[in-house]
């Protein structure tokens, strides 16, 4: 199985537009021992030409063009993307969709009925794409259920709805639906090897810490380093879990949850721009080296 990190950053990516705090600022001059990073996306296939996008960010264009595995082989027009997976309607996950209107085919886009119910009202990208190359929308499993998608025969994957918030402009933004958020694990059915994706984790639910154990590579929430962190940087009085987002450090965190963790490879995505760890110099960056945990970059390829 093949995968590659297309974006690595939360919403607003890295350097946010707008933002000038301490790592922002930095990164901007030249003094942050790190890098930038688009919104987060990844794509997997299997034998290199074919992919399965997995959440479509604003950023798409210049990850896609960052990416050889995705360009057009055959014919005027062509992808190397055969479908996409969505993990819920965010707008860091799905304006990317806008992007790929010029396809001469529909999209084939995997996601669940709460998920489709939001882009088809809320924020109606399925209804603007009617206007353009069009989409089909295909259900997920929320309870673990596996599936498997045409020209990815070797592969199988499993849905399971992850605790909480569908956004704003969602119908049902103060009730929350199963589906809303999902993790997948994808199982290569040829190696048994799996990997589990869950860039938004705000509770480690018993069918989560399940997923952690059996996956050879896990690919999970890195959004905050603390608890209270937008409210150390000044930027608001939010607070991570409040905001779906389990933080690294402290009890019952990300690190304490991935120490129990066979995996061979550990792996933090969707890290927001005021997040410590992407400075490489950092005590913070250290410490999750020590504890064996990577933290994903755009162009990060992974082979299980």
């Amino acid at each position: 199985m093949k995968i590659r990190v297309l974006g690595a950053g939360a919403g607003g990516g890295f350097p946010q537009w707008n933002c000038n705090c301490h790592n922002c600022a930095r990164v901007r001059a030249g003094t942050l021992n790190g890098q930038p990073r688009t919104q987060s996306s990844i794509a997997v296939g299997v034998d290199g030409a074919a992919w399965v996008l997995f959440n479509a960010s604003p950023d798409i264009r210049t990850q896609l063009e960052n990416f050889p595995g995705a360009w057009p082989k055959h014919g005027l027009r062509d992808s190397g993307i055969q479908a996409i997976i969505l993990i819920d309607s965010q707008i860091d996950h799905t304006t990317g969709l806008l992007m790929l209107r010029e396809s001469t085919k529909p999209l084939e886009i995997y996601c669940s009925e709460p998920v489709q119910q939001d882009l088809s009202t809320g924020f109606p990208v399925f209804k603007m794409l009617d206007h353009y190359c069009k989409v089909n929308h295909h259900p997920v499993p929320l309870d673990g259920g596996g599936f498997t998608i045409p020209g990815f025969e070797d592969l199988r994957f499993h849905t399971h709805a992850l605790k909480s918030k569908a956004p704003p402009y969602s119908p049902h933004r103060h009730d929350p639906h199963e589906g809303d958020n999902i993790g997948v694990i994808v199982e290569q059915i040829s190696s048994g090897k799996k990997l589990y994706y869950a860039p938004g984790l705000g509770e480690i639910e018993p069918h989560v810490a399940a997923a952690l154990k059996q996956a050879d590579c896990v690919l999970v929430d890195g959004t905050f380093w603390q608890h209270d962190e937008m409210a150390r940087a000044g930027i608001c009085e939010k607070l991570a879990l409040d905001m779906g987002h389990l933080p690294q450090s402290g009890p019952g965190g990300m690190m304490e949850t991935l120490a129990d963790s066979p995996a061979t490879r550990k792996i933090l995505i969707h890290i927001n721009n005021t997040n410590p760890i992407l400075d490489q110099d950092s005590p913070e960056r250290s410490a999750l080296t020590q504890a064996g945990i990577e933290v994903a970059y755009d162009g990060l390829e992974i082979e299980l």
